[in-house]
């Protein structure tokens, strides 16, 4: 089991940038995928993005690739998602999520949830 924390949401303007960070418990942090899912209001939880156990391997959802970037550190047992060029579109709850698979996009393969972080993308 991994308990993990989001921060580094907020509210930034269309064009903008935010860095969000998910923190993990526990000593196999590194065994875990490590992914990030979004979910907006009325909508299904959406994957956006999946890094390996090393951070060897990243795979990203068509609407996000080239303007996020999903990375970890885990001597910190932290992952981040870098975004930029933000849209108003990209408005949503952001979870981090670890996986006992090396990637996957599939919520149901995820073990473990944070409790979310709110941006919101003003146009």
């Amino acid at each position: 089991q991994v308990q993990l924390v989001e921060s580094g949401g907020g509210l930034v303007q269309a064009g903008g940038s935010l860095r969000l960070s998910c923190a993990a418990s526990g000593r196999t942090f590194s065994s875990y995928g490590m992914g990030w899912f979004r979910q907006a209001p009325g909508k299904e939880r959406q994957f956006v993005a999946v890094i390996s156990w090393s951070g060897g391997s990243t795979y990203y959802t068509d609407s996000v690739k080239g303007r996020f970037t999903i990375s970890r550190d885990n001597a910190k047992n932290t992952v981040y998602l870098q975004m930029n060029s933000l849209k108003p579109e990209d408005t949503a709850v952001y979870y981090c999520a670890a996986t006992r698979y090396s990637s996957a996009v599939v919520p149901t393969l995820y073990d473990n949830w944070g409790q979310g972080t709110q941006v919101t993308v003003s146009s």
